[in-house]
């Protein structure tokens, strides 16, 4: 049984709570990404998604140098490195993610998964759980 620390990315690209609205859509422009983690140092708080700063901060018009931490979703899905695929598949299905983050047992941020990592390595699930996460909720 293939686990998640197999597939995910390593290398992250994190925002701290503390940088701006503007800081983080840069960094999403750069990476070409919809989210980011956040983190205070290595511990996962929090992730940042450009719906996030459209619709809680554009459209009840904050300032794009409002904190991070005043629109990020804080109440994360995220798995284990230890977590085997079709595990991550299914939070993935249950909470409509294309990307959770993979954390340590100190909840410290170690990588991340996306539903096309898992593609890539042909999984049977990809097709339905992509299904899931289209279905409106």
């Amino acid at each position: 049984m293939q686990t998640i620390a197999e597939i995910m990315t390593t290398d992250v690209e994190v925002v701290r709570p503390e940088e701006t609205l503007r800081d983080a859509a840069r960094a999403m422009a750069d990476l070409d990404v919809g989210s980011l983690p956040v983190c205070d140092g290595k511990k996962l708080i929090g992730m940042i998604t450009d719906r996030d700063i459209t619709v809680r901060a554009v459209a009840e018009g904050k300032s794009s140098d409002t904190p991070v931490s005043e629109v990020m979703t804080d109440e994360v899905v995220w798995c284990s490195e230890s977590d085997s695929v079709d595990e991550v598949l299914q939070k993935m299905s249950e909470a409509q993610v294309r990307r959770i983050p993979v954390v340590d047992e100190d909840r410290q941020l170690v990588g991340i998964v996306a539903l096309g990592d898992i593609a890539l390595e042909e999984d049977d699930d990809v097709d339905e759980t992509l299904r899931d996460i289209s279905m409106p909720s």
